[in-house]
């Protein structure tokens, strides 16, 4: 059963209640907090992975933060909990609960709502785009032509300029840029390298796909420094292990969707099993 990964923001008063509700769920990784500014931090902790946030309305500015979350994480799952409320609807959130633990509601909807994340990445599996690549991947030669072929992918989904930076060095997840599709000008300036502190190694990090615009603190180099107007950046895996990230770019700040963040995290996958049974024999 895979572990489901849960940051629990909610007043202090109300800590040992979801504590005492979820920590029977064995699946259930919990960690709870207590002010807006702790979620903050807690997601940008590049030693933590979440994959569910849950919110509890009373603790002040929650739809600010949600605004937040969705533009830097925007395949998170959010569920907002306002126990207060007879009902309410969801908003940016992906889920609402007014009363989480009368019938064990939040851990069902927890629950339920990853399952239908990976469901939903089963049926887009279905898409045109995703199939051709399936086809082109089979007939790419080496590893680096399984590169190219899956920055080529991308860029035909309509992105400005795509680049695929490659671990070099396990220790520290230093990236090298490998390949990429795009204007020559800028494959000309683009970084040969990751940094520490930026937004590639953060979604190696997590193994969570990013958005970032020019205000963004991490960041890309082409972004932050107005060459590009915004990018999403989505990690490879391979049989567990940290492969590279994909960084697919737009000159328009504010112009990459859910839906096309998906069909990168799929091809992002064909890649990685690719590459898995090239390293397997």
């Amino acid at each position: 059963m895979s572990v489901i990964n849960i940051l629990v923001a909610v007043r202090r008063e109300l800590a040992a209640q979801y504590h005492k509700g979820l920590a029977p769920h064995k699946n259930f990784q919990v960690e709870i907090i207590s002010a807006v500014q702790d979620v903050i931090d807690g997601l940008a902790d590049g030693d933590k992975h979440v994959d569910v946030l849950v919110l509890d309305n009373g603790l002040g500015s929650i739809y600010d933060l949600i605004e937040d979350v969705r533009h830097t994480h925007p395949r998170m799952i959010i569920v907002l909990v306002d126990q207060e409320a007879d009902f309410g609807t969801p908003g940016q959130a992906d889920e609402f609960s007014t009363d989480p633990f009368t019938n064990d509601d939040l851990a069902k909807r927890i629950t339920r709502l990853m399952s239908d994340r990976k469901l939903e990445t089963l049926r887009a599996d279905s898409l045109p785009a995703v199939r051709q690549f399936a086809k082109e991947l089979r007939n790419a030669i080496g590893e680096l032509g399984k590169l190219q072929t899956a920055v080529n992918a991308c860029k035909q989904l309509g992105y400005d300029y795509v680049a695929f930076y490659r671990v070099e060095t396990a220790e520290d997840l230093g990236m090298t840029l490998r390949a990429q599709a795009g204007p020559a000008p800028i494959q000309s300036v683009a970084p040969r390298n990751s940094a520490p502190n930026d937004l590639l190694t953060w979604t190696l990090t997590h193994g969570q796909s990013r958005i970032a615009a020019p205000q963004d603190a991490v960041n890309h180099p082409l972004v932050a420094k107005g060459r590009l107007g915004g990018v999403v950046t989505v990690p490879v895996m391979t049989s567990g292990q940290r492969y590279g990230v994909i960084a697919a770019f737009n000159d328009q700040p504010g112009t990459i969707n859910q839906d096309q963040i998906m069909l990168l995290e799929l091809i992002a996958a064909q890649l990685g099993s690719a590459i898995t049974k090239d390293v397997s024999g």
